[in-house]
């Protein structure tokens, strides 16, 4: 059986991360509890390996007697049981109408995970396959948008509820209202003016192209950024999405945009030369739209390129909060003094992507009439 992917081959187009959730003194400690926790499965394991990609769960590789792989996790805190209850369902929903997608796998008593010294433990199939950070041609990201329509109309008859759902996360004016609360409350912070004036010019750019994003909820990913999609070994053929720990219901253009505001950009997030790239968002929203045509509506078209604009500045917003709290946990002490400046130039490289974005709008309106013709 093939598996799981949290843990990915790295490419050429992957960047490193600053993994602050596993280090090398309490490696010890990861590797006790996972032994621990394996006694609850019928794997004979021969080898475990810490996949170092990621920022939430602590996935380890398993490589079993019989030739097996598989994905032994444990979950961050913020997933409640219910994760793992919807992960199966749906993902029993997905293989049955034809989808390639990661399976959970049940303890020897039938249990979903293993509650291990306070942490939630889990096993899923392993998927071989290959995870970027960045799309390189057009033809990747239209395998991309043709495998995020699949996924999506797949979906579109799921019978069950969700065990357990989070809280909307594209709420603008939510996100909104925490950047003037910290610019209030951090009025003397060394970067309160570069963070002021960065909100000025989201607002501006808001305000100019503000269009209706609220339609009917779908069940969607919920974080489909590009690194949660697989691809074979050849880097052209999408596989399937991974990471469903985000299952919820939104509304599709905001799952879109949020798509398409990390397909598009070939660029860091930090660069502050980061820019839309139309032939990447041409080529994904021809992908999403020819297998799509059926399900989506003539609204949720219409909002495919404002609701991708929303999500860059929706970003910037989040990320200029955290410039000036200081307290997001990933950055990169060797390039940024602080978590400060490290997430001024994350909000800076959404702007900038913007920016390009709404110079290039008529021409992205347009390869959305084409796509969904």
């Amino acid at each position: 059986m093939r598996g799981l992917a949290t843990g990915y081959a790295r490419t050429r187009n992957s960047q490193p991360w600053n993994h602050d959730k596993v280090t090398s003194a309490d490696s010890h400690a990861w590797r006790r509890a996972a032994d621990a926790v394996l006694t609850h499965y019928a794997l004979d394991v021969t080898g475990i390996t810490h996949i170092t990609q990621g920022l939430v769960n602590l996935t380890l590789k398993l490589a079993t007697r019989d030739g097996q792989q598989y994905a032994l996790q444990r979950l961050h805190p913020v997933f409640g049981p219910g994760v793992n209850h919807n992960i199966e369902t749906v993902c029993a929903h997905l293989a049955a109408r034809g989808l390639f997608t990661p399976q959970l796998v049940r303890t020897r008593d039938e249990a979903l995970a293993v509650e291990h010294e306070g942490a939630r433990w889990r096993v899923m199939t392993w998927i071989d396959g290959r995870a970027f950070d960045f799309l390189a041609t057009p033809a990747q990201a239209k395998a991309a948008g043709a495998l995020l329509a699949r996924f999506h109309s797949a979906l579109v008859d799921f019978p069950h509820a969700l065990r357990a759902e989070r809280p909307p996360v594209h709420d603008y004016a939510r996100h909104r209202g925490r950047l003037d609360a910290a610019l209030h409350a951090a009025a003397g912070h060394r970067l309160h003016t570069e963070v002021e004036a960065a909100t000025a010019h989201i607002d501006t750019l808001r305000k100019a192209h503000a269009a209706p994003l609220v339609t009917a909820p779908r069940l969607v990913h919920g974080d489909p950024k590009i690194s949660n999609l697989l691809f074979d070994a050849n880097g052209v053929e999408a596989l399937c999405l991974v990471d469903l720990d985000t299952l919820a219901h939104m509304a599709l253009p905001l799952e879109l945009g949020d798509a398409l505001r990390s397909w598009c950009n070939p660029r860091r997030e930090d660069d502050p030369l980061a820019r839309f790239e139309l032939p990447l968002f041409s080529a994904a929203v021809g992908g999403y739209g020819a297998a799509a045509r059926a399900f989506v509506s003539a609204a949720e078209v219409a909002a495919i390129v404002p609701a991708t604009l929303e999500i860059h500045l929706e970003l910037a917003v989040r990320f200029l909060v955290d410039a000036l709290e200081e307290n997001y946990f990933g950055w990169d002490a060797s390039r940024y003094e602080s978590r400060g400046a490290h997430n001024l130039a994350r909000a800076l490289g959404q702007l900038a992507a913007a920016r390009s974005l709404v110079a290039q709008w008529s021409a992205a309106q347009d390869a959305v009439a084409r796509a969904f013709a």
